[in-house]
C-alpha cells in the first residue's frame, strides 16, 4: 500500500487516442488524479466516467490533470471510448495486474463471459506535483465511489487552507 506523502511509482500507459501517457510527465498545478475503473464490462464504471467527463472543465480550472485507467485490452478500451459518452476523457489501458496490486488496488477474476480473466477494482488517487500521494480511495467492488463534486470541493479546501495529507502514519 502506498502511504500519503510517499512517492508513487512511475506509471506509463497507452491512451485510446493512440498517444502515450506518463505520470511523471504531468505538470499539474495542484494534483494529477488517477481514476482506476474496472473496464468495458462495468455499467457502473460507464456512468461514473460519463459523470466525470461532464466535470472535466471544473477539474482543469482547479489545475488538476486526470486520467481514467483500466486493465482492459486496447480493443476493449477503445470500444468503451466509442460507446460511452467520454469523448474528451484521457483513457489509459493495458494496466498490468501486478502494477494494479503495486498501487494497492483489489483484483478480481471473471465471473461472466463479459469480463476479462482478471481486472482491477476501482480506485482514485490524488497525486501532488512532486509525485507524492496526497489521498486515495480504493474499493473492492464497483459501488460507493467518491462523488465528483465532493472531490472538487475537497480540492478547493485543500488548496485554500494548505491542508496536509493525512493517514501517512
Amino acid at each position: 500500500m502506498i502511504k500519503p506523502t510517499s512517492k508513487v511509482p512511475e506509471l506509463k500507459l497507452p491512451l485510446i487516442n493512440d498517444t502515450q501517457w506518463s505520470l511523471y510527465d504531468q505538470d499539474s498545478k495542484t494534483f494529477t488524479m488517477l481514476v482506476f475503473y474496472r473496464g468495458l464490462h462495468c455499467p457502473v464504471c460507464k456512468n461514473y466516467l460519463e459523470a466525470l467527463t461532464k466535470k472535466l472543465k471544473d477539474f482543469s480550472d482547479k489545475g488538476v490533470h486526470l486520467i481514467a485507467i483500466s486493465s482492459d485490452s486496447e480493443e476493449r478500451a477503445k470500444k468503451a471510448g466509442e460507446e460511452w459518452n467520454i469523448p474528451e476523457l484521457p483513457v489509459g489501458y493495458d494496466l498490468p495486474i501486478e502494477t494494479a496490486r503495486e498501487w494497492g488496488l483489489y483484483v478480481s477474476k471473471k465471473t461472466s463471459d463479459k469480463e476479462p480473466d482478471e481486472f482491477s477494482e476501482p480506485g482514485l488517487f490524488l497525486i501532488r506535483p512532486d509525485n507524492t500521494l496526497y489521498a486515495s480511495a480504493i474499493q473492492t467492488m464497483p459501488f460507493a465511489r467518491p462523488n465528483w463534486d465532493d472531490i472538487l470541493n475537497a480540492i478547493d479546501y485543500v488548496t485554500k487552507n494548505d491542508y496536509p495529507a493525512r493517514g501517512g502514519e
